[in-house]
């Protein structure tokens, strides 16, 4: 199954959401927000085609990435092509995109892969249109993980930094203890609109945002206290394991569960 929506969020907003699904539902949508010339991620390699027709359809100057992983990066060499739109990013991103890395099966299945492009760092504020956002470094999720506050509207573009209150699962090399910081640091910050890679959220965003950050301080803490009482890590994840995430787990070979989510609060202790 693919889908494809085109979203207006506000005059000056507009969305679109790709999904890929192999047999039935895509596991995950993805959000790519155009902002006058300005598009902020660009979604999966799978849905080359789709994104190719918006583009087309848009006056892409340039390109912002929030990250690498091919969900938000996978037609970044297109859009450059079609385009002649500039591609920037973090210096990790700006490395990690000339330097594609093999990638695992499930994510071949479900993104697709990326292809190299060159990517420019990112200056201290990125000015178009009459927008200007300031791109601030939010690691945790991954080491390049950069969002982007357009300040004038209080508007947040923030890729994986929230995805949910409540999240399920981590990634393998995800890093609790970067993400609260990330979360704390954005909080200092002032904004309404939290445009979330996956998950868009129009009002009360900075909210949202804390309600994340109180769950992974919870998790965190009942991580040190169990540690404290000298139980092993095999066994805080038996107490803690909530069983929300065996579909992901089993799809993606273990690289996504909560059981890394405990891991990555041992290694912070």
């Amino acid at each position: 199954m693919r889908i494809v929506k085109k979203h207006r969020f506000n005059a000056q907003v507009t969305a679109l959401e790709l999904g890929y699904g192999i047999i039935g539902r895509p596991l995950m949508n993805v959000y790519c927000y155009l902002i006058g010339g300005t598009l902020i991620d660009c979604g999966q390699a799978r849905m080359a085609e789709e994104m190719k027709s918006f583009a087309s359809a848009h006056r892409i100057n340039q390109l912002l990435l929030t990250h690498h992983h091919e969900d938000h990066s996978g037609n970044a060499a297109m859009i450059a092509k079609v385009c002649s739109a500039a591609v920037m990013g973090h210096p990790v991103t700006v490395h990690k995109m000339t330097h594609i890395r093999p990638i695992l099966p499930y994510q071949h299945l479900v993104w697709g892969q990326s292809r190299e492009v060159s990517v420019s760092p990112l200056p201290a504020l990125v000015a178009s249109d009459g927008f200007c956002f300031l791109p601030i470094h939010t690691p945790g999720h991954s080491k390049d993980h950069t969002v982007y506050l357009e300040m004038q509207n209080g508007w947040l573009f923030s890729g994986d930094l929230y995805l949910g209150e409540r999240i399920k699962f981590f990634r393998s090399d995800e890093k609790i203890d970067q993400q609260i910081q990330s979360l704390k640091t954005m909080l200092q910050y002032d904004f309404e609109a939290l445009f979330c890679g996956h998950n868009p959220i129009l009002k009360n965003g900075r909210d949202r945002l804390r309600r994340k950050l109180a769950y992974l301080e919870e998790i965190a803490g009942q991580v040190r206290f169990l540690l404290a009482r000298g139980l092993p890590e095999r066994e805080i994840i038996r107490r803690l394991d909530r069983r929300q995430d065996r579909f992901v787990k089993l799809v993606t070979l273990g690289n996504a569960s909560f059981a890394n989510m405990v891991r990555s609060a041992i290694q912070a202790t």
